[in-house]
């Protein structure tokens, strides 16, 4: 588990030092460069997680995560957001985002507890999300595409970004920036080297 973690961690870090070295200019970066920038701190905080084990109310890797207290504790360290303690709280920030226009860094829900965005987890691309599972579980990469998460899957969200941060917005507002193609195409292929080795 430990040598999974240090790969996740290099593979990721490898990543985003290509990635910020082509896109590196001296003015501002647009909101695409922006969220492809907090997607990635997100996916590797997210990821640098996994075996993490789950706790009901559980807000600290030290003692253990539920799914909200995951996806609260990724996006503050790598956001510097604070997200509602809930996951249905949560899914009431942000941008409404179609299955079909999913990124990486977006925030996907389930309804795992009959009753309707009682789960959420973070989003990786490649139809894969990584989250705090349940009682007896630890983090993991999980596959929206299995029976159990497609017959249970509510919706998605995707937090703005404002300067270097992500910033918590009701509806309405603008719609969320689309990630370019070029950066959203290199997070399957990293992912796919993450998952070999699980």
């Amino acid at each position: 588990m430990k040598f999974q973690k240090i790969m996740i961690a290099f593979l990721l870090m490898t990543f985003c030092v290509f990635a910020r070295a082509e896109g590196s200019q001296d003015v501002a970066p647009a909101p695409e460069a922006r969220w492809a920038d907090a997607a990635q701190e997100i996916l590797m905080n997210a990821l640098s997680l996994t075996g993490v084990k789950y706790k009901y109310g559980g807000t600290s890797p030290e003692t253990g995560l539920d799914c909200s207290g995951f996806v609260r504790y990724v996006f503050q360290q790598a956001a510097n957001l604070s997200l509602p303690r809930s996951a249905r709280a949560i899914s009431q920030v942000g941008q409404n985002v179609p299955q079909d226009q999913l990124q990486p860094g977006d925030l996907v829900f389930f309804n795992t507890l009959k009753s309707a965005f009682s789960h959420v987890g973070i989003y990786l691309g490649d139809g894969k999300f990584v989250h705090a599972p349940s009682s007896g579980g630890k983090v993991h990469v999980a596959d929206m595409n299995d029976r159990y998460w497609s017959k249970r899957y509510n919706g998605a969200r995707r937090m703005a970004v404002t300067g270097d941060f992500a910033v918590a917005q009701t509806e309405p507002s603008a719609p969320p920036p689309s990630m370019p193609i070029a950066e959203a195409s290199s997070f399957p292929s990293v992912l796919s080297q993450i998952t070999a080795h699980q």
